[in-house]
């Protein structure tokens, strides 16, 4: 029996061995949970169900990283906050430029910190819109995400990370956006906030030329 372990030990051992990480072109995909920190109306009322983004980054020897991609997150109407039961929800499409730094500090761990921009355009749809004759309501604005990625290798090209991010939304929630045609009690002046969000999530990168095993040094 012992033997026989050092046999397999032997044979998988060069999946463990040490790999230098020097990234260059990569493609991540990201799916994460938002949840509304700003705006009140937007907070109390909309329920974060999903968060989606996908990009592709190409990194500097520098560490300095420049990419794009698109972002794509739905919220959903909380029925239970609302006078009387509405439903639907917010789908927000995004295209964005994104900048930042990826360096990995061991053979396993690395970070990547980056900001994200772009143009971003929201559809509301819901059952009281509809009822009377609105199809969708929609707005535009800007989007910018902070993020921050911990980063774990996996095999010589693929690697799995936790994702942190801050997503604001440039435009205001209101009650009229879902069909509503009063206050509902929110003060006026929070409607002229952004919307912003909080993620947390996990995302998956594929280094296209990035990963070498030590023998090839």
């Amino acid at each position: 029996m012992k033997n026989k372990l050092i046999v397999i030990l032997l044979l998988i051992s060069p999946c463990f061995s040490a790999q230098e990480i020097d990234p260059d072109d990569s493609f991540t995909f990201e799916i994460s949970l938002p949840n509304s920190i700003s705006n009140t109306p937007y907070k109390m009322i909309m329920q974060g169900l999903i968060q989606t983004s996908a990009t592709y980054q190409y990194t500097l020897k520098s560490g300095l990283s420049f990419g794009g991609g698109v972002h794509y997150s739905y919220f959903a109407i909380n029925e239970f906050r609302v006078p009387s039961k509405v439903y639907g929800g917010i789908h927000t499409a995004a295209a964005y430029v994104k900048v930042g730094h990826e360096k990995f500090w061991t053979e396993r761990f690395g970070t990547d910190f980056g900001v994200k921009m772009g143009y971003l355009q929201s559809f509301t749809v819901s059952d009281l819109l509809k009822s009377k004759g609105i199809p969708y309501n929609f707005v535009e604005g800007t989007y910018i995400e902070p993020t921050i990625g911990l980063v774990l290798t996996a095999d010589v090209n693929c690697s799995y990370r936790l994702n942190i991010g801050y997503p604001i939304y440039g435009y205001g929630f209101t009650p009229w956006m879902i069909g509503i045609d009063s206050n509902i009690g929110y003060d006026p002046k929070e409607y002229s906030r952004p919307s912003s969000l909080f993620s947390v999530g996990f995302a998956y990168t594929y280094y296209f030329n990035g990963k070498k095993t030590a023998a090839e040094d």
